[in-house]
């Protein structure tokens, strides 16, 4: 694979296994960000997931949803995702298509959540779905700001999935400083 690790940023990745809204400060502070445990990560979305709440997409309340568990293909999905976002200092679900976008730099264009998912061995699902967030330092505020977006509410929310991967990468140079990329998914049920 064609990482470039840059020794000179701060990158912290969370979850060996198993990270919408943006921040309107462009100055976050990455030096005080503590980063949160796999079971911290798990706890806080599981119990959003317990709720029944509004998401404000016309559908009216969902929930409660499963408990989703961490799945390490769906964490690289992420992680590559949060990675190149960091260090190409944009906010998009589509990759920058860049060298840090592996998937799009693969097939020369820009990639997409699906291609990311797919080609870090995440295959055979029925659903699979992304959120993203920039700028902020704390894992309950990351989750309210989903919550207060319908779209990523909708995704977190979703009863169908069962698994996820998340990933945080800081880089204190970017724009926002700090990337968060929660990559959700169902695999198909064997017959």
């Amino acid at each position: 694979m064609l990482y470039n690790v840059h020794l000179v940023l701060l990158l912290i990745t969370l979850l060996s296994g198993c990270g919408a809204g943006e921040s309107s400060s462009s100055n976050t502070d990455t030096q005080t960000f503590v980063e949160p445990s796999k079971a911290e990560i798990l706890a806080v979305i599981n119990k959003i997931r317990s709720q029944k709440i509004d998401c404000k997409n016309g559908l009216g309340f969902v929930g409660p949803s499963q408990p989703l568990k961490c799945n390490p293909e769906l964490y690289e999905a992420a992680y590559e995702h949060s990675y190149d976002l960091a260090m190409t200092n944009t906010f998009s679900h589509d990759g920058s298509g860049t060298q840090y976008d592996i998937a799009g730099y693969n097939r020369g264009t820009q990639s997409y959540f699906t291609e990311r998912i797919d080609d870090h061995g995440y295959v055979d699902y029925d659903i699979i779905g992304e959120n993203i967030a920039a700028g902020i330092t704390s894992l309950e505020e990351v989750v309210q700001r989903w919550i207060e977006s319908p779209a990523h509410c909708t995704n977190l929310m979703n009863n169908k999935f069962n698994e996820m991967g998340i990933s945080i990468v800081v880089n204190p140079d970017s724009h926002y400083g700090i990337y968060w990329t929660q990559e959700l998914g169902h695999r198909k049920e064997v017959q």
